[in-house]
């Protein structure tokens, strides 16, 4: 069952209540009386909706086998819930769940016991709840349904802003002495003549303990702790996993994995194919993703025994992969590999050797060439490697958008066969500098599907 946008929406909005209310009722079961839990005011816990627009965007080919809709269910929303947790620590400075008291958490953002618990509910939704609710959305008028989304996407919106000024009007009234913040936090309550702003305070103090005031100072006292050592360490280039050395780390991952699948295909195939995913340049977008996010969430375990870096690798290069197949078929209507002849296939998208071969070259990077990468990046002159960062990722970009745009108008052309394909100024500027023997010639694997 393929999803419109109309649908995922409703779907997102569905299951943002209903995971609104699991958790309230669940609060209330632990704490013997009603917490508002959510990061919303309103009652949304938008984890729910975005794990279930999710799984019906990537996982309806796997409806048929539940098992691997459960391990898809369960990688998709760990996924998520990971980078949700990282994102809210990062933008306000604390965590908002925390699962380091349980057994097999990472970094205490997710942990095994939930992660089985979203497997069980994808399998859940996709096979049972979905077909129900979209039953029912069918009985409602379609300008109706509409109309109505649009209302609930508008507050939802604005919740959003206002749950967000909240928190963070509360964050700069801090100051560095607890007297003084105190006082601010006084001054700040009296201050705040709009109701609503206080309520969400209130509110998210009572759901999130994290919040309070002396957990408050204690994440400010680690903000400065970590100001204090970077500008220590400011004649350093991209020390440790910041967000240059990932930027460098994507140029170069792009350029070694055009490299080793070239020279790949030349030993098994005999012959010499473009691997590039790019119009300009051999670069593979994939592998360049593929080392960001390991290196990102791996980096924190770089020390572990390898089965656990192997293992970590595999599932993540695997899901990786899936998710890479499922958005180019999307958005491009084009499939780039087809591992349907090789066994233990999950829908031609990945197979169990190649997610193994994610795993070894999780190791390799990790123990390998990520630490003799990172020495020679770090020795690179603060200034030429910022600008060059700058520029390598300028350049990244306006690549990816223009191949992005060169692709799509190849499928036109494909898709139209010997019609005439509608041309503008831009499909004419595509046309010319990038037709159909350029683009074979550059993706010579790349499948155009057909409705």
């Amino acid at each position: 069952m393929e999803y419109t946008l109309y649908q995922l929406l409703w779907l997102f909005l569905i299951y943002s209540f209903a995971g609104w209310c699991l958790e309230v009722c669940a609060a209330a079961a632990r704490r013997r009386h009603f917490v508002n839990i959510g990061y919303l005011n309103s009652p949304f816990c938008i984890i729910y909706g975005l794990s279930a627009a999710a799984f019906a965007l990537f996982l309806p080919e796997l409806t048929g086998r539940p098992l691997f809709l459960f391990l898809g269910g369960m990688i998709i929303a760990s996924f998520l819930e990971y980078v949700s947790g990282v994102l809210l620590e990062r933008i306000f400075g604390r965590k908002w769940w925390d699962y380091s008291g349980r057994k097999w958490n990472i970094g205490g953002y997710v942990c095994l016991f939930n992660s089985v618990l979203w497997g069980i509910g994808a399998v859940v939704s996709m096979k049972w709840l979905n077909p129900f609710f979209i039953a029912l959305l069918s009985l409602i008028p379609a300008a109706a349904g509409r109309i109505l989304l649009w209302i609930l996407f508008s507050l939802l919106v604005l919740d959003a802003a206002g749950s967000s000024a909240a928190v963070l009007q509360m964050h700069h009234r801090l100051g560095p002495v607890a007297r003084q913040v105190r006082e601010d936090m006084q001054k700040l309550s009296y201050s705040l003549g709009n109701a609503l702003t206080r309520r969400i305070q209130r509110r998210m103090i009572r759901a999130y303990p994290s919040l309070t005031l002396e957990e408050l100072l204690r994440q400010r006292a680690l903000r400065e702790q970590e100001k204090a050592r970077r500008k220590t360490s400011a004649r350093v280039f991209a020390e440790g996993c910041s967000f240059y050395k990932l930027v460098s780390l994507f140029f170069i991952g792009s350029l070694l994995g055009d490299l080793v699948e070239t020279v790949f295909c030349y030993v098994t195939a005999g012959v010499w194919m473009s691997r590039s995913s790019l119009v300009y340049g051999p670069f593979s977008i994939v592998w360049g993703f593929g080392c960001v996010l390991l290196t990102a969430f791996l980096y924190p375990y770089r020390e572990k025994n390898d089965r656990y870096i192997f293992l970590a690798g595999t599932v993540l290069g695997g899901a990786y992969e899936y998710i890479c197949s499922v958005l180019s078929e999307l958005v491009f209507g084009t499939v780039f590999w087809d591992y349907s002849h090789i066994p233990f296939n999950l829908g031609g998208r990945i197979n169990l050797l190649y997610c193994f071969f994610w795993g070894i070259v999780a190791v390799i990077w990790l123990k390998g060439i990520y630490p003799l990468l990172s020495g020679l990046i770090e020795k690179i002159p603060v200034r030429a490697g910022t600008i060059g960062c700058r520029i390598m990722l300028v350049f990244m970009i306006f690549n990816m958008a223009l191949s992005a745009l060169a692709l799509g108008r190849y499928s036109q052309r494909q898709l139209a066969g010997s019609a005439q394909v509608q041309t503008t100024a831009l499909g004419g500027f595509l046309d010319e500098h990038f037709p159909d023997e350029r683009m074979e010639r550059i993706y010579p694997n790349a499948k155009i599907v057909r409705e």
